[in-house]
Parts: structure tokens; C-alpha cells; sequence
């Protein structure tokens, strides 16, 4: 006996917001801030208490390093080498107090870098609450969004021209439908945004701007 098809209408896939690395050594006073990095935490801070409802899943990436070699430079160059930052279980490493005002709405947090630059938020793990600095045994993120039945992406965070690109980057490549939120994201250089954008838009990330 053949089945009939039916009309119904297909489901829309789960999405999730990923917060990058909106972390105190990367926005103003920090050993790298970002200027507009404060603001776009407080921005944030203000979509989670009116919208985190929407999504399926919030998580939040840090940068958590413990040796990531020539990544950290005496003398960086800003574009492959950096001061020293958000250095595990520092308060550098701790997320803006715009978040951390906001976190319950914040799901589960992935750390990345301990041993390697790792500006892609996809290369951190799920972290514990019981986890040492030095733990690796989490869930990637990939993962944990396949298994949370995620299909789509919203990508806000610091910095614009790095790790937002580098995770929108990926997001995509693994196949999450990716739009960057560009109003709540801050560049190391301001200067290369529209090209950095330009960029997500020809990999078919969408990238939403404000006017």
C-alpha cells in the first residue's frame, strides 16, 4: 500500500545565538580591548533579557588561554601576534559584567585556545563546573549544537574582523544556516569591516546591518 504525502508544512530548524568571546581583557581597559566592546556587551545583555525566549539555545565562547605560543608577543603585530589575554581562570578571561549581569540567560560556555591561538568558536569545548584550566575532554561546539538539533546560527561578539568571522566562518562550513548580527559585534580594526562583511556574505552568511 503507498503512503499519501502529506502537505504539512516542514518544521523550522532550531536556532541558537552564539555570543563570542565578549570577554573583560577585550573590550575598554582591557589588555586588548576593543573600542564599542562594552557596548555591544550591554547591547547583548539587552537582547538576552528581551529575546533570549527566541532561540532554542544561548551559549557563550571565551578565549582561555595557558600557552598559546607566538599567538602571544612582547611585541605583537596585531594581526598574528597579540598581547597577553584573557589567560585562563583570570578575571580577563571572565565574560563583561554586561553578561555577567545577564548570564542566567546564558546556556552553556566553550572555552578555546588553552594551547593554540583558536579563533574560531567552533574549536572550543563545552565547559564544566568543576573543569581545571587545563581540560579539553568537553563537547565541541559543533557537536553540541548537532545535538541540540540547532540548524541556525545568530553570531554576535568580539571581535568582528577575528573570532566572529573566523566562528561565522565555520558555522557555515559545518552546515548551520549563519547570520551575523553586525550592530552587536566590534572590530580590531574598523577599517576592514566591510570587507570582513563582504567576506561572510560570499561564503552565504547572511549578515544583518543596521539602515
Amino acid at each position: 500500500m503507498t503512503q499519501e504525502p502529506t502537505n504539512a508544512p516542514e518544521q523550522p530548524a532550531a536556532r541558537a545565538l552564539i555570543i563570542v568571546d565578549v570577554q573583560n581583557d577585550f573590550c575598554e581597559g582591557g589588555s586588548l580591548g576593543v573600542e564599542g566592546g562594552a557596548a555591544v556587551a550591554a547591547s547583548i545583555a539587552t537582547v538576552l533579557r528581551e529575546r533570549a525566549d527566541t532561540y532554542a539555545a544561548v551559549v557563550a565562547t571565551q578565549d582561555w588561554h595557558i600557552d598559546p605560543g607566538s599567538h602571544f608577543s612582547d611585541s605583537p603585530d596585531f594581526i598574528d601576534s597579540w598581547p597577553v589575554h584573557c589567560v585562563a581562570a583570570t578575571d580577563g578571561a571572565a565574560l563583561h559584567p554586561e553578561l555577567e549581569e545577564a548570564a542566567g540567560f546564558i546556556g552553556q560556555h566553550f572555552r578555546k585556545g588553552r594551547f593554540a591561538a583558536a579563533y574560531s568558536g567552533f574549536e572550543g569545548r563545552l565547559a564544566s563546573d568543576a573543569e581545571n584550566v587545563d581540560d579539553e575532554s568537553g563537547e565541541l561546539l559543533g557537536d553540541w549544537l548537532r545535538g541540540q538539533e540547532i540548524g541556525e546560527v545568530d553570531i554576535v561578539g568580539i571581535a568582528t574582523d577575528y573570532c566572529v568571522r573566523a566562528t561565522a566562518l565555520d558555522a557555515k562550513a559545518q552546515g548551520f544556516a549563519t547570520t551575523v548580527i553586525a550592530p552587536l559585534t566590534a572590530a580590531v580594526h574598523p577599517d576592514n569591516t566591510p570587507a570582513v562583511l563582504q567576506e561572510l556574505r560570499d561564503a552565504e552568511v547572511t549578515v544583518l546591518s543596521l539602515g
